[in-house]
């Protein structure tokens, strides 16, 4: 490319309101798609304009693989990197000079084309890192394409957003000139460009409708701790305020309901329960599980788990159709709900004191009015005695500091004598896999990979944890064990 070039960017950038910079990127990538079409297979090429002389300088990209494996054209064995790149290790990119493009060289009409397209890129592109800083907004568009994957959405100002099929409400139905309220969830770039991408069902959309519908909120006086959305069908959020004098959930239903009713009526009739967020996971759980009434929680933070027992009448309205409203109460408040009958609550509870009174006894052995009493101090396991403060202990009323110790020592003892946990051994038929080793099958093994059917259901970056094994190695074993599925 000449130096005389330069002005005609300059004039076109000026004309679009486009930074120089954006043009030159955008030529850039149009320029290597264009070398990309001298070779029949798929290269990676790079193209760099010098914006004071306009000089081009083009390379073709190498990904650096292990000697012992075949390249494509993309690829380039490790000793042949080196010979390029004296430092070059393996996954490096390695960039080879080739001969440039020249506009001189190619049909005026294809120059005027490259430069055309290069400038609506620049002008889409730097429309496009206008909307980044609107990721997470409510935005209006025009429907302008609808096709069996998605729709296209007119934004404005030559800016168009991609809302897919799956992120629309199942009641959602667009043709070409409706108007769609829609939640921009990302921008980013593709091979075709620069792409702002819309969603109706994310759950942040919830949030942003009540932000826009509550003052409140908008204002910060009312804060949104939490959602979770079935959606077009149900949602729950949790508010919370500072302001002793406020209501939140009145504020965000609004008078008459006025407010959750705008917001339910933009999302095609979505039920929403408006909840009181509270500190105190077992209260948020009560409050989570309206309109269903709670009779008792009980709460293991081992587990991240919380049992829920609620009376029998109230079963079916605790658990929701298909289990939807104890879902949505689990995805809000973080925790893995249990949802039982009263009676099955008791008789479980039961069934757990009666198992670890036997443990205590065995165990430590102490009598069952002594075990009684552990248990009703809270105590659910062996380790939780021998690692205890002693002062927790001693708060127990008749415990004293040498009974404590001794407890203590008993349960310590309990906890030594008990057998490390075996390693893991792997299956026959992952051992006699093609391309498997016993060494290679007992790693595997550790990571929880115990069948060639463990083996087949992980992805490539899944096995990279396990030593010794590179991604080449562990795309072929995937594949082989994945066999069987195809015949």
């Amino acid at each position: 490319m000449s130096k005389d070039i330069l002005p005609l960017i300059e004039s076109l950038a000026n004309a679009k309101g486009i930074l120089q910079q954006n043009v030159f990127e955008a030529l850039e990538v149009a320029l290597a798609a264009a070398t990309k079409k001298r070779f029949e297979e798929e290269v990676a090429i790079r193209v760099e304009i010098n914006q004071n002389t306009g000089k081009i300088s083009s390379f073709r990209c190498y990904s650096v693989i292990e000697d012992d494996l075949e390249p494509d054209a993309a690829q380039i064995r490790l000793s042949d990197a080196r010979k390029i790149k004296a430092n070059a290790e393996l996954e490096d990119t390695i960039e080879e000079p080739m001969e440039a493009i020249e506009f001189g060289r190619i049909d005026a009409q294809t120059a005027k084309g490259i430069i055309m397209q290069a400038m609506r890129d620049a002008e889409r592109r730097q429309m496009v890192n206008q909307f980044k800083t609107r990721v997470g907004t409510i935005v209006t568009g025009v429907v302008k394409k609808v096709t069996r994957e998605m729709i296209l959405l007119d934004l404005g100002d030559n800016v168009e957003a991609i809302l897919y099929r799956e992120q629309m409400l199942p009641s959602d139905i667009y043709r070409a000139n409706d108007r769609a309220r829609v939640y921009i969830y990302d921008v980013h770039y593709e091979p075709r460009g620069p792409q702002v991408f819309v969603s109706r069902t994310d759950k942040n959309m919830l949030v942003e409708l009540f932000r826009l519908e509550v003052p409140e909120i908008g204002e910060d006086v009312i804060q949104v701790k939490a959602s979770a959305r079935d959606p077009g069908v149900r949602a729950k959020i949790a508010v919370k305020t500072n302001d002793g004098r406020i209501d939140p959930i009145g504020a965000c239903v609004g008078m008459r309901g006025s407010r959750v009713q705008a917001v339910s009526g933009e999302l095609g009739g979505e039920r929403i329960d408006i909840i009181l967020w509270d500190e105190n996971p077992a209260q948020l759980v009560v409050n989570s599980m309206a309109p269903a009434e709670v009779e008792s929680i009980v709460v293991d933070e081992e587990s991240h788990s919380i049992d829920i027992a609620v009376k029998q009448e109230h079963l079916s309205q605790a658990i929701g159709r298909n289990g939807q409203n104890v879902k949505l109460a689990s995805e809000l408040t973080g925790w893995n709900l249990n949802v039982m009958s009263l009676e099955e609550a008791q008789e479980k509870s039961a069934q757990e004191a009666e198992t670890l009174l036997n443990l205590f006894v065995n165990e430590l052995g102490v009598d069952e009015d002594f075990a009684n009493i552990l248990i009703e101090e809270g105590f659910s396991s062996i380790e939780e005695i021998a690692y205890v403060p002693v002062s927790e202990l001693l708060a127990i009323e008749g415990f004293d500091e040498e009974l404590a110790e001794e407890l203590r020592n008993r349960a310590q003892e309990v906890l030594a004598q008990r057998p490390s946990p075996a390693q893991p051994q792997p299956a026959e038929d992952l051992l006699n896999m093609e391309g498997m080793t016993t060494e290679l099958a007992m790693k595997l093994a550790s990571h929880g990979i115990i069948s060639m059917e463990d083996l087949a259901e992980q992805a490539v970056d899944d096995l990279l944890d396990v030593e010794g094994l590179d991604k080449e190695t562990a795309a072929k074993l995937i594949m082989t064990a994945r066999e069987p599925w195809f015949n």
